[in-house]
């Protein structure tokens, strides 16, 4: 294969993203025995992880510099390696292995690439953001049919699999989200309760209507939030930490009260770590599950309505997702 393509290189590390990275150009090649060559489409935008990998701070993942970036991507195979089964030419496949996203080709093992029935960009939602809703939920906060679930940051990428999930499991949903549109979102996907942390007191709300109630409490914020849920977590309750948005900045907050252990051990209740790249093992099933509800209709996938286009584009998605004010799956298209 003849020509190049552009991709998002980290060149140092950096307190951002894109202040630890550039825009390189690289040659297209033939693939090696085993490989695949992919025209990506679309991506998928991780900004923490972005912002985390930017400053050398993902423990599981060790970089070296220069390496390309972005996890999540959507394409068209264009070139089979020797001895590569199952792949033909055309195929849609997704990519959720790091670093196939930012780039505008990706050649990778073929063991990197799930078949999907086409480019529609709502096979890459569902192949990585809806994969992650379905683990954390299910294999890490062991949730139950007709419990009572809390979720942080509820319109979000993640948080929006995660409502509908639940409320498919028959669950009671306590959204936390900011502002009247999303909280209207949440609503619309089945969530009981809304609410506004931008208006009211997550706590006080929770302390007043939930107490020792919350069954499954998923957090991807942190702070007053994670305290909140934790201090309402029932009897065999589960805490699960799918993040810390409000932490991000790297700085432990020195926190005085009572340790964890106090709160977890008359109750019965435990915290839990989510970090989706840990469980590839629970990938197939739970990219079964999702592609079947969302075939049968039973599961929607909401993008962000910002429009992010190219590899130039990927940076402003980053700092889109990072700013609270996306709302869905943020994307960018790389079709030429």
């Amino acid at each position: 294969m003849n020509g190049t393509y552009r991709a998002v290189q980290l060149q140092r590390f950096a307190e951002s993203f894109r202040a630890g990275s550039e825009i390189v150009t690289l040659e297209l090649r033939v693939p090696e025995p085993g490989e695949l060559v992919v025209r990506n489409h679309y991506c998928g935008v991780n900004g923490i992880f972005d912002t985390q990998i930017a400053r050398n701070a993902v423990d599981y993942v060790k970089i070296g510099l220069p390496t390309l970036t972005g996890v999540e991507a959507l394409g068209v195979v264009e070139a089979v390696g020797a001895g590569v089964e199952g792949f033909e030419l055309g195929d849609a496949v997704v990519t959720t292995r790091f670093p196939g996203g930012y780039r505008e080709w990706n050649i990778a093992p073929a063991a990197h690439f799930v078949k999907v029935p086409d480019t529609q960009p709502e096979w890459l939602a569902l192949a990585s953001t809806g994969v992650s809703a379905a683990i954390a939920l299910e294999h890490i906060g062991a949730v139950k049919d007709g419990e009572t679930v809390a979720i942080s940051a509820a319109a979000g990428g993640l948080g929006h699999f995660l409502v509908q999930l639940a409320v498919l499991r028959g669950c009671h949903v306590v959204a936390v989200c900011g502002g009247a549109e999303k909280g209207a979102f949440a609503t619309s996907l089945g969530a009981a309760r809304v609410i506004d942390y931008r208006a009211q007191s997550v706590a006080d709300v929770l302390a007043v209507e939930y107490p020792d109630r919350l069954d499954v409490a998923i957090d991807t914020v942190s702070g007053t939030i994670f305290d909140a849920f934790l201090d309402n977590v029932a009897p065999h309750g589960r805490v699960v930490v799918g993040g810390a948005a409000a932490d991000l900045e790297g700085r432990p907050e020195i926190v005085t009260q009572p340790r964890i252990a106090h709160k977890l051990y008359y109750k019965g209740a435990s915290v839990r770590g989510f970090m989706n790249g840990l469980l590839t093992d629970y990938w197939p099933q739970a990219r079964e599950k999702v592609f079947g509800l969302y075939s049968a209709g039973k599961l929607k996938v909401t993008f962000d309505a910002q429009p992010f286009r190219g590899v130039d584009g990927v940076f402003d998605a980053v700092e889109r997702l990072l700013s609270g004010r996306s709302m869905g799956k943020v994307i960018v298209d790389l079709r030429p």
